[in-house]
């Protein structure tokens, strides 16, 4: 699977579009995670336990995203965006999205 955040693939054309191909998470913070996060808050720096959060949130999404792609028959996903929102407090959503489509042989 071909995935890109441009709108091309070099040196290939579109044969077909097959839609929109996306993979979202929910995650929530916890506890422990959070009694660090306010220390580190106080004394400043990144927030790694956050972080972390964060980049496995994204990987999931993205591991969804093919996931779709692949039900869809794709040969690439092309357009790939990363948005993120806010569910409940303490919660955020985030989501993969992009085009999937069929290439050329």
């Amino acid at each position: 699977m071909i995935l890109s955040t441009t709108e091309f693939v070099p040196d290939r054309q579109i044969d077909k579009i097959l839609g929109i191909a996306r993979g979202s998470t929910v995650r929530s913070r916890n506890a422990a995670r959070d009694l660090v996060a306010q220390l580190k808050n106080i004394i400043g720096g990144e927030i790694e336990e956050y972080t972390k959060l964060q980049a496995y949130a994204r990987e999931q999404a993205l591991e969804r995203l093919i996931a779709d792609a692949n039900k869809l028959n794709a040969d690439a996903v092309l357009g790939i965006r990363f948005t993120t929102s806010v569910i409940a407090q303490g919660t955020s959503e985030i989501l993969a999205y992009g085009t999937a489509v069929k290439l050329k042989q």
